[in-house]
């Protein structure tokens, strides 16, 4: 079976700097609901929303379109030569970029760690292009203990010879967090990351050299807070999700984020850590009923 006949479909724009770059669309513009605009954590890519965008493409009483961004580097979109250019102000860039190419005006966000701070970011330079948001497992204030571990396992990730070892390493490294997921679960999820190289291993899907980045944030002192720039959602409705297990985003910061913002919805995911899956247990249910009451609030 196609992707077009499964209701979804490949579309390729230009960055302003020329770079080729990709998204996944699911669907089609549907009366009185806003598209979905998914965007995925540092080293990850569309596919890591394909079975939420599926559910909420065909949901049979509110079917909507649901477009997953790849970021510069990532996926199927071209990697960059100048690896600096891997930061979120051109990456937020991007994403306007290809929403203004696909003619969409407005949306209901889906960010996931680095999604939700490009969503910060797009609420900064195109305020009127967000609806909603939904926030996953990233807030203002980003733990340094918590990226410490990304970076550290970003550097000395394994190479699996197989598909099948890429799954058992992804379960043995990270299970303790993820106690919620099934053997299911981290196959889709390990799936999303790797590609086949032509020597038939997996490979994970982005430029080694975004790596590069995460070599120049001194994390011997705190992170600088983002408040200013989260308060720019503070005129669109928010849910805030956050993994029982993260260490990425404190209990104190998502309380932080319920007292600043009038119209916030927070959830802890169980048995899950830094990122939950968004596809997983009842989230899809919680998160379309979330952008549906966002869009009927906006009508009155």
């Amino acid at each position: 079976m196609s992707a077009a006949s499964r209701g979804q479909h490949d579309f390729f724009y230009t960055a302003r700097d020329g770079l080729k770059l990709h998204a996944r669309v699911y669907g089609t513009p549907s009366p009185g609901t806003w598209p979905a605009v998914c965007l995925p954590g540092l080293t990850r890519n569309a596919r890591d929303f394909e079975a939420l965008a599926r559910i909420l493409s065909t949901d049979e009483k509110r079917p909507r379109q649901v477009i997953a961004f790849d970021y510069r580097g990532r996926g199927q979109s071209s990697r960059d030569p100048n690896w600096e250019n891997y930061a979120v102000p051109v990456e937020a860039d991007d994403v306007a970029a290809g929403l203004t190419a696909l003619d969409v005006e407005h949306a209901g966000f889906i960010g996931t760690s680095r999604g939700g701070l490009i969503v910060m970011a797009l609420a900064a330079i195109r305020p009127a292009l967000i609806k909603a948001a939904v926030l996953n497992d990233i807030g203002p204030v980003i733990e340094g203990a918590g990226l410490a571990h990304i970076r550290s396992y970003l550097e000395n990730a394994p190479r699996p010879a197989s598909m099948e070892e890429a799954v058992r390493l992804q379960r043995a490294v990270h299970g303790g967090a993820f106690s919620a997921l099934t053997q299911e679960d981290w196959e889709r999820h390990t799936r999303a990351l790797y590609t086949i190289g032509a020597n038939g291993r997996p490979i994970a899907d982005f430029d080694p050299r975004l790596l590069k980045t995460l070599k120049l944030v001194d994390l011997s002192n705190p992170l600088p807070a983002l408040w200013p720039q989260f308060e720019g959602l503070r005129s669109v409705p928010v849910l805030a999700l956050r993994g029982e297990n993260s260490k990425l985003l404190s209990r104190e910061t998502l309380d932080e984020m319920e007292r600043r913002h009038p119209a916030l919805e927070a959830l802890t995911v169980d048995g899950q850590g830094h990122a939950p899956l968004l596809e997983t247990g009842d989230l899809p249910r919680r998160i379309g009923a979330f952008l549906t009451k966002a869009e009927r609030a906006g009508r009155r």
